[in-house]
């Protein structure tokens, strides 16, 4: 009697048991895709990310010196405004009035000043409201002599100026024959002194009383 053997699950499973003791395949990469890291576009790409990144920074950094460049420009506005302020008062107040004073020879009438006194004298001049001269002499008793003395040194120092080229208009002019002494008349130099023309200069124009406030 023949015996039949079914050998059909035996070698499947041998089949599988050859499979799972094979060694697995190495993956497969595309190389057409790969990319390596020191290519030239990788590094130029790196350098422009860090040049944007700076860029950036330096933008930042410029406004943020814009912005306190601002602010102190105002501060030092506000700074010269308050300064200016304070100012304008000073500036508004009138300068004091100058004084000059030309002397004289004994019984003489000549004006004699020093080139730079002059220049200084008639720079000023030229510009002020009013001019007031002053004669006065060392007499000791009031005379023809010595009142034509004191108004022939006015009207001398008055003629200077007009010379010089100060406007007749600015010039007032009026002298004394005695007293006003400035220093001892009886004294070689006080005399020296007392033989003299003040010239005062104003620098604002002066309020004289009127008629109606000298009558009140």
């Amino acid at each position: 009697m023949q015996v039949t053997i079914n050998l059909t699950p035996f070698l499947l499973s041998l089949a599988l048991l050859a499979s799972c003791t094979s060694a697995p395949k190495q993956p497969t990469v595309d190389e057409s895709r790969k990319r390596p890291v020191n290519s030239a576009i990788a590094v130029e790409l790196q350098v422009c990310t860090n040049d944007l990144q700076n860029a950036r920074l330096a933008a930042t950094e410029t406004s943020r010196l814009a912005e306190s460049t601002a602010a102190t420009l105002s501060s030092l506005w506000a700074r010269q405004h308050t300064l200016a302020n304070m100012q304008a008062p000073m500036a508004q107040q009138p300068q004091a009035n100058a004084l000059y004073t030309v002397r004289f020879e004994f019984g003489s009438a000549r004006v004699d000043i020093p080139p730079d006194t002059a220049r200084a004298l008639v720079d000023e001049a030229k510009s002020a409201p009013l001019v007031m001269l002053r004669g006065r002499t060392d007499g000791v008793i009031d005379s023809l002599a010595e009142n034509r003395m004191a108004r022939d040194r006015a009207a001398a120092v008055r003629d200077f100026l007009i010379s010089a080229g100060v406007q007749p208009f600015r010039i007032r002019a009026t002298h004394q024959a005695i007293g006003d002494h400035i220093a001892d008349n009886s004294d070689p130099a006080g005399r020296a002194l007392n033989r003299r023309v003040e010239i005062e200069i104003y620098r604002a124009s002066p309020d004289f009383p009127t008629a109606d406030a000298s009558a009140r």
